[in-house]
């Protein structure tokens, strides 16, 4: 058996890291994501359908219209974001969306969130 080691404030110096992630669900996103996106392209299928079942005189056809966007949404979607995700950190997708939030709708943006571009330097101040 293997032997625990500790560090010197007493903690144990492995933690597992994947002990704090969101499980992957389906298709490579998390719980959270996969509801946004069943919910964003199922509302998009909805909003379509509406002008469809006037069309067709079936008055139910948005209902239909609104499952098959969110079941093709979620397949599209998920092959996407999988391939955006790839490589970084787990928590990047919601910081990209909070920054875009924060650049191009500033009404929902964090009034908290440091933007800057520019180069950063660390310099000396000499006395």
């Amino acid at each position: 058996m293997a032997e625990i080691t500790h560090l010197k404030d007493g903690t144990l110096d492995f933690l597992p890291h994947n002990l704090n992630r969101q499980p992957v669900v389906m298709g490579g996103l998390t719980a959270d994501e996969m509801w946004g996106t069943i919910g964003v392209c199922g509302g998009a299928g909805l909003i379509l359908g509406i002008p469809v079942s006037f069309l067709f005189g079936n008055p139910a056809l948005f209902v239909a219209c609104a499952l098959v966007g969110g079941a093709l949404g979620l397949t599209v979607a998920s092959r996407i974001l999988r391939k955006m995700k790839r490589g970084r950190p787990d928590t990047w997708f919601y910081r990209r969306l909070q920054l875009y939030n924060a650049q191009h709708l500033s009404f929902f943006g964090d009034p908290g969130l440091v933007i800057r571009k520019g180069a950063w330097t660390c310099r000396r101040t000499r006395k």
